[in-house]
């Protein structure tokens, strides 16, 4: 009687659970540690934003999520559970039958990601047929369905034109249609508004959240920019030199960061507060060489705050993602004893001082 009642209030399982990912490359110079033990889980119907600066993992990790990386060189271990499946155990025949149905890709840049000889609706259709036993005709109204329903004006004409003749928000609408043609339980959206400008950027954000509702779909949005992040995610993961350094739910890391490279994150967008008199402040330095990173902490180089930490630790010994002082739903992977206290004494003063003042 106890072991069902123990089971019955174990939570179910995630619909993506990602466990202990590692995918390395080697190179003529060494081995490139691209991600590096990432683990996190993702529920339907929620959204989880990936952010950090570039090379610090997150493409590379959704890629391996659809199994974009076989054919290449990479070394990959660990565990990519999707709806009780692990796919890295898949063949690449199977994965194939999953990527599009299952699991669906926007890319940054849809002009290059759309085959430039082929009209946007036959591109369509395919990633339609691929997946059901349907006539060209049947796969084309889909299409037209589709593009119609992503706001694409007059789709009855517009299913015939090349990609040349969109506009990039069309364009990246369009690429919105085929990643959800064959409603995928998730759908990965990598950089999906930086190429366009803001009123645009706004449009796409509002129709991934209306589809989103439509379809139930979990979505894994991958950009630098914190901006959307509070726009649209539930949680979010941040990322530096292949690992997660940060994660928990938005409110929690937009407000009560933990992690200094996610102020430094903070630091440089300072439309995330509202507040029109913020300084920007960049981060210091460069990311490090994922062929020769640092030891220790690998943000530590770029750290202003590494010397409030007593001993040589950051310098010396890899923190573990631990939870943060305010819950267990909120990790940080950081040796500073009282963040929370410096956070808002110095970096909150410098990055947001009405914000300050009003409290």
């Amino acid at each position: 009687m106890d072991s069902m009642a123990s089971r019955a209030t174990e939570p179910a399982p995630s619909f993506l659970s990602v466990r202990d990912l590692q995918v390395h490359f080697p190179t003529s110079d060494g081995l490139v540690k691209a991600v590096n033990g990432l683990t996190f889980d993702l529920e339907a119907g929620k959204t989880l934003g990936i952010v950090g600066e570039s090379g610090s993992g997150k493409s590379v990790s959704s890629l391996a999520i659809m199994g974009l990386h076989h054919g290449t060189n990479a070394q990959i271990s660990g565990e990519i559970v999707l709806e009780g499946t692990d796919l890295l155990g898949l063949t690449p025949d199977e994965m194939r039958q999953r990527r599009g149905r299952d699991v669906a890709m926007i890319f940054q840049d849809p002009l290059s990601a759309m085959h430039p000889y082929y009209t946007v609706g036959n591109q369509i259709a395919e990633a339609y047929q691929v997946h059901h036993d349907v006539s060209r005709g049947a796969a084309k109204k889909r299409a037209i369905e589709m593009l119609d329903r992503v706001g694409i004006p007059n789709a009855q004409q517009r299913v015939d034109d090349y990609p040349h003749q969109f506009s990039g928000g069309m364009r990246q609408r369009a690429m919105i249609a085929m990643g959800l043609i064959n409603d995928p339980g998730l759908l990965i959206a990598d950089e999906p508004t930086t190429a366009l400008d803001v009123t645009v950027q706004a449009q796409i954000l509002d129709l991934l959240q209306d589809l989103q509702r439509e379809f139930n779909s979990a979505i894994i949005i991958i950009t630098h920019d914190l901006g959307v992040v509070a726009e649209m995610a539930d949680d979010v993961l941040v990322m530096y030199a292949g690992r997660a350094v940060e994660h928990g739910p938005t409110n929690e890391i937009l407000v009560h960061p933990e992690m200094p490279y996610t102020w430094g994150l903070l630091s440089s967008v300072p439309d995330v507060t509202a507040d029109t008199d913020a300084r920007l402040i960049p981060i210091p330095g460069n990311p490090p060489s994922l062929l020769n990173p640092p030891s220790g902490c690998s943000f530590h180089p770029r750290c202003p705050h590494k010397d409030k930490v007593p001993g040589d630790l950051c310098r010396t010994t890899l923190p573990d993602l631990v939870p943060g002082q305010r819950g267990p739903g909120h990790t940080k992977r950081c040796h500073l004893a009282d963040p929370e206290s410096i956070y808002q004494s110095e970096i909150l003063p410098e990055i947001a001082p009405d914000l300050v003042e009003e409290r």
